[in-house]
């Protein structure tokens, strides 16, 4: 099958911010999204989608950043990834239970499209091109939060910070700075460690030299010493 992505006039319409996986998608597939599709901007700290409510539908994320994230005990979440533009957000619920197993939170002002989830389901059904894509995918995004589970049971909290650096640094921004769009609650939860460690950790990493860490953005000084610390910690 030919991606339409190889035609740059053949695009969902007027969309420039949909996912890379609806380059998969036939023509007649990508009018059926568009006119069913509902295109909604979340402003910064609304809920997106609530654990455990019923999943009517499937997420493309088209502007913005979102944290996903598991709500625990006592108010005591795990931010399981970082959302970023023209990722989906499905989860097991497609095909389980029809239900959200996470929360997702606007970090920033973000743009979202909803797909009828029975509609994405019979597009994945007829497409085998996109449902590959799509497995892939999720089958990416699947094995990202397994390792970060294991960083985060194996490690102390100096090693468990310096990875939760690094995904946001090389795999979020893929810069050496990136605007602070999280709190320090959110580093925390992003660490598996209370926010008063967290605090800690970060002003021993500035004062060694290893970030820069303002209100408004984080820099990384010394990306050796940061992988360092990831390796021992």
């Amino acid at each position: 099958m030919i991606s339409n992505c190889e035609n740059p006039d053949r695009h969902c319409i007027g969309c420039d911010f949909k996912s890379p996986l609806f380059c998969f998608l036939t023509d007649e597939e990508l009018t059926l999204i568009d006119n069913i599709k509902l295109t909604v901007v979340f402003r910064k700290g609304e809920t997106i989608r609530k654990q455990g409510t019923f999943m009517s539908h499937v997420i493309s994320v088209n502007k913005g950043l979102a944290k996903l994230y598991l709500e625990g005990i006592d108010q005591r979440n795990a931010i399981l990834r970082i959302v970023k533009p023209t990722n989906f957000i499905g989860g097991p619920g497609i095909y389980f239970d029809q239900r959200h197993h996470f929360t997702v939170t606007a970090l920033i002002d973000t743009t979202v499209c909803f797909i009828d989830v029975a509609v994405f389901r019979d597009i994945i059904d007829q497409n085998k091109a996109f449902a590959h894509e799509f497995m892939k995918d999720f089958s990416r995004n699947v094995l990202s939060v397994h390792n970060r589970l294991i960083y985060l049971t194996q490690k102390q909290m100096a090693g468990r910070m310096a990875d939760t650096l690094i995904y946001l640094f090389d795999e979020i921004f893929e810069a050496t700075r990136f605007p602070m769009y999280f709190s320090r609650q959110d580093l925390a939860e992003l660490s598996g460690m209370t926010k008063d460690s967290a605090v800690k950790i970060l002003r021993e990493f500035q004062l060694e030299g290893i970030i820069n860490l303002t209100d408004h953005e984080m820099e990384l000084k010394n990306q050796e010493a940061l992988h360092r610390i990831s390796k021992t910690g």
